[in-house]
């Protein structure tokens, strides 16, 4: 990926993982809290929260983990492709290593004999 694609090519996947994070969070956690809380001062009896994520089967629940199983599969796949790639050096193959200085460390003299 080059960094002059959009941002919304490079972010989908982080972006779509906490989508589901908060969307979790939310149905399960804040939304029960805050509906036991209203309940409690308006003096109803408290009945249970309903997950608005679980109606349906809970298909958004289904969804989400496709989506996201296959972005991290996919994902997966594309970097070990790229750690795989190979190239010629000095007529061997050898496997591309990544360096942060983006410079191939020189092997010292006494290992070139």
């Amino acid at each position: 990926m080059s960094k002059n694609e959009d941002w919304m090519n490079r972010k989908w996947r982080p972006t779509m993982a906490w989508m589901y994070m908060v969307v979790c969070i939310a149905d399960f956690l804040i939304f029960p809290l805050l509906w036991t809380a209203f309940k409690a001062h308006i003096g109803q009896p408290v009945d249970a929260w309903d997950p608005l994520t679980l109606k349906g089967a809970g298909l958004f629940h289904m969804a989400m983990g496709a989506v996201l199983g296959i972005a991290a599969w996919t994902r997966g796949q594309e970097k070990l492709a790229y750690q795989k790639s190979s190239y010629e050096y000095d007529g061997y193959q050898e496997e591309q290593v990544i360096y942060k200085n983006k410079k191939r460390p020189q092997p010292a003299e006494d290992e070139l004999i």
